[in-house]
């Protein structure tokens, strides 16, 4: 059990997300949250959080919060810092990320995107992704053991989404390499070093996109990227910086948590000692299988807002504009108000939709299709290695935000 103070009257809240025994297994530390103040000030963080799912469901979907603020707001006004100088070329890549607008621009860029990501769209994809499922497998199943994440988790997810933006494969380890050091901003207080190695990872990708945009032009494809390139709004169509911030986001966002939720759930199942046959025995099996390990493995913590406007919340918490509220994802997913033994992984359950992929306005656009990769990959997985087993216990990655293994050794 992590060390976790709580005041239950002040709703104030220490924990220290550095903490391994926080960070590698946080369910013990929300669950004495959820019995005590599931709204509550986190004195590290200093800022308001809230772990209740019906909370986090309803400030996901409430647009009095928004991912930026500066479009409402000066920084000046709102006493922020000016941007760091050695951070130019992330702050650039990330300037017209659809995770961080807001409508309109949200609207505009997501409109020309989402057409792809339906899920009558992603369904195509079924046969290339159990025949690059097969194709991984095939390359370790005779060896009786394996790195997982390496070997299958981060090229499974990676390639389908390369294909489908019309990127080359072969760029697949400099995608995986610059992705790897861009997320790294996302954990509390990265340091001098992380922003630094961060924003060159940053500049080699904007270069390496605007090529690759550059010969789209000059032969357009049947992909993605030369859809963006080419589809008009109102007459307007995606500027360089817009056409490289959404790729990057596509690229990064396109198989980051698919990694962290692949080798979670891997080893959820591995550790529940239940049958993977009758696990995934049918196509509805499969997708109870799936959603319980996003509920209860999520691969992603924390989304966070900006109250848009002063704002008076349930319960007397009063925010002012510019401040930043953090929304438990992790947390709501196992709330004992919304799931019955909630810290227990259970297939069978059917209580309700987990909050892993968001909710309103910015609910995951890759949703259909990470859904499709797990709901694919892992029952291959399973049946091609049946004797499957941990090697060793894996160890969590040191980072509150994503939750992921490290490495995932297998042996059969």
């Amino acid at each position: 059990m992590p060390a976790i103070s709580i005041d239950r009257g002040q709703r104030r809240v220490s924990i220290d997300a550095r903490d391994p025994a926080f960070f590698r297994d946080p369910l013990a530390a929300y669950a004495e949250i959820h019995a005590q103040c599931p709204a509550f000030f986190w004195e590290e963080r200093q800022q308001w959080y809230f772990a209740g799912y019906d909370d986090v469901n309803a400030l996901l979907r409430d647009r009095r919060f928004g991912r930026q603020i500066l479009h409402v707001a000066t920084r000046e006004e709102l006493g922020l810092p000016s941007p760091k100088p050695h951070l130019k070329d992330f702050d650039a890549l990330e300037e017209y990320s659809l995770l961080e607008l807001e409508p309109p621009a949200h609207t505009r860029l997501r409109t020309l995107v989402n057409r792809a990501f339906v899920s009558r769209q992603i369904e195509q994809l079924r046969p290339d992704i159990e025949r690059l499922s097969h194709g991984l497998i095939d390359g370790f199943a005779d060896d009786g053991e394996v790195e997982l994440l390496k070997t299958f988790a981060e090229v499974l997810p990676v390639t389908i989404i390369a294909r489908m933006l019309g990127i080359p494969v072969e760029a697949a380890p400099d995608l995986l390499d610059w992705s790897h050091r861009m997320v790294r901003m996302y954990v509390f207080n990265p340091s001098y070093e992380t922003e630094l190695d961060a924003n060159r990872a940053s500049a080699d990708f904007a270069t390496y996109l605007r090529g690759v945009i550059a010969e789209k032009r000059r032969k357009p494809g049947d992909d993605l990227l030369t859809h963006m390139i080419t589809s008009e709004k109102d007459g307007e169509r995606l500027s360089e910086a817009e056409l490289a911030s959404t790729a990057a986001l596509l690229l990064n966002a396109g198989h980051e948590a698919t990694v962290h939720q692949i080798g979670n759930a891997v080893k959820t199942i591995l550790q529940s000692r239940l049958s993977a046959n009758e696990l995934f025995v049918t196509e509805a099996a499969t997708q109870l299988t799936v959603e319980e390990c996003l509920r209860f493995a999520a691969p992603l913590h924390i989304f966070q807002r900006y109250a848009l406007s002063d704002v008076e919340l349930d319960g007397g918490i009063t925010l002012r504009k510019g401040d930043k509220i953090g929304l438990l994802l992790g947390a709501a997913n196992v709330d004992p108000k919304k799931f019955a033994t909630p810290n227990v992984f259970q297939p069978t359950r059917d209580e309700g939709a987990n909050v892993s992929f968001g909710a309103g306005l910015h609910f995951c656009i890759g949703a259909p299709l990470a859904r499709l990769e797990l709901k694919l990959s892992l029952p291959i997985l399973f049946e091609r290695l049946p004797n499957m087993r941990l090697k060793c216990e894996p160890d969590v990655k040191d980072a509150f935000h994503f939750h992921g293994l490290e490495r995932l050794d297998l042996i059969w």
